[in-house]
């Protein structure tokens, strides 16, 4: 299995999911606007086990991916362009990272999602909740 982590912002708050190799919904998280990517990467994580994780730099950090090589996950993570050191990864792995990018084109197929009409954040993760239950069920 390989799961992977993304962001996107809505409003004033940042919507954090975690999708298999399919890329299908497993999870997901929404908080402030203002936390940083790598807090939410583990909490979203939590002792769930794959093979691979890939993400993008926002969750590229020597803690996170010491936590996942003691987990027995390999992190597929471009380093950061600050890195004075390079990160070395496998970029054929990274291109699956594509399965995110098909979750997000399934999740603009519901117009409340994508434009957003929730003003509270209880009301749009339960937007997100129901996308991704409808989802599952087309599979």
């Amino acid at each position: 299995m390989i799961q992977d982590l993304f962001w996107e912002y809505p409003h004033f708050f940042c919507f954090y999911r975690k999708v298999d190799a399919l890329g299908m919904p497993l999870g997901f998280i929404i908080t402030a606007g203002q936390q940083s990517d790598i807090g939410q990467g583990e909490a979203l994580l939590g002792n769930d086990y794959c093979d691979f994780l890939l993400a993008g730099r926002g969750y590229d950090s020597d803690p996170f991916r010491k936590a996942l090589v003691e987990k027995g996950i390999t992190p597929v993570i471009p380093g950061r362009k600050s890195r004075k050191v390079t990160i070395q990864y496998d970029e054929h792995t990274y291109k699956e990272r594509n399965a995110v990018e098909r979750y997000f084109g399934r999740i603009k197929e519901f117009r409340r999602a994508t434009t957003r009409y929730d003003k509270k954040t209880c009301m749009f993760k339960g937007t997100l909740l129901f996308a991704s239950i409808i989802i599952w069920c087309k599979l």
